[in-house]
This record gives structure tokens, C-alpha cells and sequence, in this order.
């Protein structure tokens, strides 16, 4: 099992750049970016809780549990 932060998703359907969600929450661009990209290693509990806030969303939202073969599938092909 992996954990998948949806941040980059959440963005799309909601039509918001990286760009315009790190300006409203104070941060860097690179920090959304690197929140935005399947490499994700580690993040701050604060960081989550302000993007959530910020988007009005709840953490189970945000953060969702994969199937290591289904992460696998999609680098495959």
C-alpha cells in the first residue's frame, strides 16, 4: 500500500493553478509543486491541515491509500 496525496487532481478539477493556491496560502510555488508530484516522501501534518483549510477540503480528501500494484500499472504503461 502506498499513500497518494490528490493535491494535483484536487487543482484540476477545480480549474486552480499550483501557482494561484501557493499565493493564497503563503508558501513557495516549488512547495505545491513538490506536493503536486508522485514523489512525495514526507510532509509536514501543519502543511496538510493549511491546504485543507485552504481548498475547504477534509484530509480523507486529500490523502488516499493505493493498491502498490495499481501505482506500479500506471508507471508500467
Amino acid at each position: 500500500m502506498k499513500i497518494k496525496i490528490r493535491l494535483r487532481e484536487i487543482l484540476n478539477e477545480r480549474n486552480m493553478s499550483q501557482r494561484e493556491l501557493a499565493r493564497q496560502m503563503n508558501l513557495r510555488p516549488s512547495t505545491i509543486n513538490h506536493l503536486c508530484s508522485d514523489s512525495v516522501d514526507r510532509v509536514y501534518i501543519r502543511t496538510l491541515e493549511q491546504i485543507c483549510d485552504a481548498l475547504n477540503i477534509t484530509v480523507d480528501q486529500l490523502i488516499v491509500s493505493v493498491d502498490d500494484s495499481d501505482s506500479r500499472d500506471k508507471h508500467d504503461g
